[in-house]
């Protein structure tokens, strides 16, 4: 799949734009909003903006984290072993201190993820503060056409560019989620 990223100003156009994405075969879970007026994404029907948590870099920055947290709790058994400190005391404490580094310095790197814009959406940064949002479709080579067209038809949407986009089985699996919840239990 490949990501299309456009930028416009105005949620109305947005929201028209969607439902013809819908209509022409492209299914929400390809669609995405990424924009500072959640309050504004809130009010339109069938815009649904990227979750809070997919905004930020928190997951990159916690896996980060949790391999230098591994890096610090192996080198602290690899110290007490080498000093063979635990012959005199225990092996306890030192268990005890690698899993304190490692919790420790996972937690800090998701800290340090939250307060970082997600690496896919930093080049939107200033876009954003001035008020603007990114409209984000996923599309499968099968659906390129639609896109050109959508593009041709809209003139006032900006394109800004494309990037590698969330795999397949995971948009369809959101899809048939949805579908599944819709029908059996309405």
């Amino acid at each position: 799949m490949k990501r299309h990223y456009f930028i416009s100003d105005n949620l109305d156009d947005l929201d028209r734009i969607e439902v013809e994405l819908e209509r022409r075969g492209i299914n929400r879970p390809q669609i995405h909003v990424l924009s500072k007026d959640d309050a504004g994404i809130d009010t339109h029907k069938h815009l649904h903006n990227i979750e809070a948590v997919f905004k930020q870099d928190v997951v990159n920055g916690t896996i980060v984290g949790a391999l230098l947290g591994l890096l610090a709790a192996a080198a602290v058994m690899a110290i007490a072993y080498f000093t063979k400190l635990p012959d005199t005391f225990t092996w306890m404490p030192f268990y005890f201190l690698s899993v304190v580094m490692f919790g420790f310095i996972t937690w800090s790197g998701g800290f340090y993820g939250i307060q970082t814009p997600h690496k896919d959406f930093r080049r939107f940064q200033k876009d954003l503060d001035n008020g603007k949002h990114v409209f984000i479709v996923d599309v499968d080579p099968t659906q390129e056409d639609i896109m050109k067209q959508i593009e041709l038809d809209h003139p006032q949407l900006v394109e800004a560019g494309t990037g590698s986009a969330t795999p397949r089985w995971i948009v369809m699996g959101q899809q048939n989620f949805k579908n599944i919840t819709t029908t059996t239990f309405p």
